[in-house]
């Protein structure tokens, strides 16, 4: 000890200069090793090295009908027989494959440019319009011709019976349908059909009325589905009457679809056709086949408002599988509101005794305040009033299964 405080200072001092420099070297350790941690947390937040590289020799895969390219990077070939399947045509994607170095695929999809004929995008909600729209017609369902703008059946296989007819609950119960017609003729009577009467009775618009496209947007968007009223001959016809635009029993079917068409070409948004008189026409097989073929091929229903008993309508659109249907009563013979709630009421029992029920009246002010005042009470009874388009589509139906 007394050697210690004898000797110079700083003499003799390795040790400590040694745990010095140990120290300084612990704490360089400790410092590396915390830039380390940091560094490998950042790089993992990265993508993988092989997906970066990868991402700049992406393959975009070719049309169907051509091979697809070997990927640069591996030399592996990327085909459908290589378990990749091919993006769907309809899906409107462009599907982009790249093959990484450990042998992962990914896959990116891109929209497809529509400006290069491109697919269609198909609209999910094949019945009933948002409502939003549903003054609009779809263009899908559209075709241009000389008499105008005709309905059809889109490419992909939507029907515009389906698209403007009126949503149902699908429930089996007592569902009655009521078809007001006349629509167009008088504007008083049209505007109190459609600001009146509930959303859930169809109306039918005249092909010889004024304004008609005006007047479907405005029942469109209360909620109403609507059929084109078409005049057929009547046996009392004679050929000095004034009907223009009638179909005529001696005419040609070139000439009757002629006039089919321009009445079709009036006004859009609807899901059929039902017949103005005809009873002379729609006795006649001959007459009557070309005009309910054209309407199956169009996507459309006929509403046979059955004031003649010897109608072919219905065994005609059985043969060609056309939605179809007949009105069981007209509400209106008599213009009193009292006779129009019994025939109502007679309208209940069949459709209490057969399930379903078609009933048909005129846009007249003593119809439509009956209707409106009856409708009322029968939901409370638990009526349910449905578009005539919902009692077609269940006779199709029918129909399909009677011919299988």
């Amino acid at each position: 000890m007394s050697t210690d405080l004898r000797a110079p200072l700083g003499r003799d001092r390795p040790a400590a200069r040694q745990r010095l420099k140990r120290w300084r070297s612990g704490a360089v350790l400790g410092v590396a090793a915390v830039v380390a941690i940091a560094g490998l947390s950042i790089y993992t937040m990265q993508p993988d090295k092989a997906l970066r590289q990868a991402s700049s020799v992406a393959m975009q895969s070719p049309p169907p009908d051509q091979p697809v390219a070997a990927s640069p990077q591996s030399g592996t070939s990327v085909s459908p027989d290589a378990g990749m399947p091919l993006s769907n045509p309809n899906s409107g994607a462009t599907v982009e494959r790249t093959l990484t170095n450990d042998g992962s695929v990914v896959t990116k999809y891109t929209p497809r440019d529509r400006n290069n004929g491109g697919p269609v995008l198909i609209d999910a909600q094949r019945i009933g319009q948002d409502p939003r729209v549903a003054a609009q017609p779809n263009e899908a369902l559209l075709e241009d011709t000389p008499q105008g703008r005709l309905p059809v059946i889109s490419t992909d296989g939507s029907r515009p019976m389906d698209q403007y007819a009126r949503p149902w609950s699908g429930a089996r119960g007592t569902r009655i349908a009521i078809v007001v017609g006349g629509l167009g003729l008088s504007q008083t009577g049209t505007q109190n059909a459609i600001q009146q009467l509930p959303a859930s009775v169809t109306l039918a618009f005249a092909a010889s009325g004024n304004s008609l496209q005006r007047w479907m947007q405005e029942a469109r968007r209360n909620g109403h589905e609507i059929l084109l009223q078409v005049p057929f001959e009547p046996y009392d016809y004679r050929p000095d009457d004034s009907a223009p635009g009638m179909l005529l029993a001696g005419a040609s079917a070139k000439e009757n679809l002629t006039r089919l068409h321009e009445a079709m070409g009036r006004i859009t948004n609807y899901t059929g056709i039902m017949n103005y008189q005809g009873g002379r026409y729609l006795a006649d097989v001959k007459a009557v086949e070309p005009v309910l073929r054209d309407l199956s091929k169009r996507g459309l229903l006929f509403l046979d408002d059955a004031t003649s008993a010897q109608s072919k309508s219905g065994t005609v659109s059985k043969a060609l599988n056309l939605p179809h249907a007949f009105a069981d009563l007209t509400l209106d013979g008599q213009l009193q509101n009292d006779a129009i709630l019994k025939k109502l009421d007679e309208l209940e029992r069949i459709a209490s005794r057969k399930g379903a029920a078609i009933g048909v009246a005129s846009a007249f002010d003593e119809s439509i305040q009956a209707i409106r005042q009856w409708s009322d009470a029968a939901t409370q009874r638990g009526i349910e009033i449905v578009g005539v388009a919902a009692l077609a589509r269940e006779s199709e139906t029918v129909q399909t299964g009677d011919l299988k």
